[in-house]
């Protein structure tokens, strides 16, 4: 359970155990069928703290090539990180990147079409099947009430959904080789903040249910508090 920290500004996070996205496993189990397929390289970056180590240590355990890490212990909001982010994979100038749809902390589900944004690259999101072809890609992707079919041109970025695929469990041999592979640290471009923090406070406690009847004797009360405490009628 997240809590306030005293400052009142952020999260304490005392004790916390941090863990890769499903969301972006799946993704990078994308980028390693890929690979097995059309060769290449994978690489898998990511930005933050010493935490974020961990994180890349499981991706190269998972058979990733390379592992990054942009350094930046500053609370950076999701621009800062699109940015920096988006900065570093311009280098690599990939034919393909891959992000997990969304995090499972804030879940803002931002990141991945700001960086494509910012790269100039066109994106698919909530994609559940890609098929690369000379150039192409072919994405089936979830839309309320069914799936669209999408055709881009590559280079793309595309944003993971589950049912993409079933991401693979780290062979013991891979996780006792990742603990000597190197994970390549530098430090992040920096980024104006677009967004400022006011204050974090844990909400207002609901107050407890109340049982009125369990017959229809109940209802003349149920609609008097519905009409002089919660004022809905």
């Amino acid at each position: 359970m997240k809590i306030v920290a005293p400052d009142g500004m952020s999260i304490d996070k005392t004790g916390v155990n941090y863990m890769m996205s499903p969301y972006d496993e799946i993704a990078l189990e994308e980028g390693l069928r890929m690979r097995e397929k059309f060769k290449g390289e994978v690489i898998a970056v990511s930005l933050g703290g010493d935490s974020h180590k961990e994180t890349l240590r499981k991706a190269l355990a998972m058979g990733v090539d390379k592992a990054v890490l942009l350094k930046d212990e500053s609370v950076r909001d999701s621009f800062g990180v699109a940015r920096g982010l988006a900065d570093e994979i311009k280098t690599l100038a990939p034919d393909v990147v891959l992000f997990g749809k969304q995090s499972i902390d804030y879940d803002d589900a931002q990141i991945g079409t700001l960086v494509a944004e910012l790269l100039g690259l066109p994106s698919v999101a909530v994609v559940v099947k890609i098929d690369l072809q000379d150039g192409k890609a072919v994405c089936e992707r979830e839309i309320e009430g069914g799936r669209e079919i999408v055709e881009t041109r590559l280079p793309a970025l595309f944003l993971a959904q589950k049912g993409l695929n079933e991401p693979r469990y780290p062979s013991l041999k891979g996780i006792m080789a990742a603990k000597s592979k190197p994970i390549l640290e530098k430090p992040a471009s920096q980024a104006e903040l677009r967004v400022e923090t006011i204050q974090l406070r844990k909400p207002v406690a609901k107050n407890p249910g109340r049982i009125l009847g369990t017959d229809k004797t109940a209802v003349a009360e149920l609609v008097r508090l519905l009409h002089e405490e919660a004022k809905v009628i």
